[in-house]
């Protein structure tokens, strides 16, 4: 009878060579020493799932929290894993990044992970182009609607656009409570990439919130390096950055400008359902 999991049997079959093997490797030495029943039609297949489910720095939907293997490099195509117990100096195992993803070994959902990530950075780059493309009033009145979306402001009217040519260096205000006693003060940049908010900028806009303790500065673009020093260590207001990558994240994140088309499900096996009714076997042996 194999009383052996399948972790159990993949560490097992290491002691012979801790130096790495593939999952392939694996899977026949599991097989000749007898350690494991398989029932599946892709037995190397799921092998390798659970390597790659239990491996430090692959991170994806269906991976577990607990790491028991990590990547000792490659040999072609093929991953060589190793288990972490056998990294006896101590130090931490630090994946290239080049090793984990340049491989043809990738798990269905590990390919959808991928693939998600992917359609994610094109949608954030299709918002930022009809930002760009459309009017600047525009932009400042999404600033103060995404706000609002994330909680900022009394309820959904408590915000206001301030913008045009007698703004005052202030595009919209937020209002924390129904008397305006706490006030949010936003500077909205309709920039392009190659344009970064420098420190002046941010230096002008602490000027123009006056008694006002709070401020978000928001950019399409980015932030120069002074800029970011500037806003770290000034001590008068309390002033938040959001750049062109974190406005199109809250943006997906909150419902601004995208929706959703259809949701898919990841699913991953209850390893607990399986666990206990054999502790209950064991138990009556």
């Amino acid at each position: 009878m194999f009383i052996m999991t399948i972790i159990e049997a993949i560490k097992e079959v290491w002691k012979s060579d801790p130096k790495g093997l593939s999952s392939v490797e694996i899977y026949q030495r599991i097989i000749e020493q007898n350690l494991y029943q398989f029932g599946a039609k892709d037995p190397v297949g799921v092998v390798n799932g659970e390597i790659r489910r239990h491996c430090i720095g692959l991170d994806f939907p269906t991976a577990y929290p607990v790491k028991h293997f990590a990547i000792a490099g490659k040999e072609g195509k093929k991953l060589k894993f190793i288990v972490c117990e056998n990294n006896k100096s101590g130090k931490t195992i630090k994946q290239s990044q080049n090793v984990i993803d340049d491989n043809t070994e990738f798990l269905p959902e590990e390919k959808i992970a991928n693939a998600i990530d992917e359609h994610l950075q094109q949608i954030k780059q299709q918002l930022l182009d009809n930002i760009m493309s459309n009017h600047p009033d525009f932009f400042e009145q999404l600033v103060v609607e995404l706000l609002l979306k994330m909680g900022y402001g009394y309820d959904k009217k408590s915000g206001i656009v301030t913008g045009g040519s007698h703004d005052n260096g202030i595009d919209g205000i937020i209002s924390e409570d129904k008397l305006g006693l706490d006030l949010i003060y936003i500077q909205a940049k309709r920039y392009s990439n190659a344009n970064k908010v420098g420190r002046k900028e941010l230096q002008a806009f602490i000027g123009a919130m006056g008694h006002i303790q709070k401020g978000v500065f928001i950019t399409t673009s980015s932030y120069t390096k002074e800029a970011l020093t500037f806003a770290t260590q000034q001590q008068q207001k309390s002033v938040k950055l959001i750049d062109g990558e974190s406005l199109t994240d809250y943006m997906v994140k909150y419902g601004i400008g995208v929706e959703s088309v259809k949701t898919f499900n990841i699913y991953k096996i209850n390893s607990d359902y399986f666990r206990e009714w054999l502790s209950v076997l064991w138990d009556g042996l």
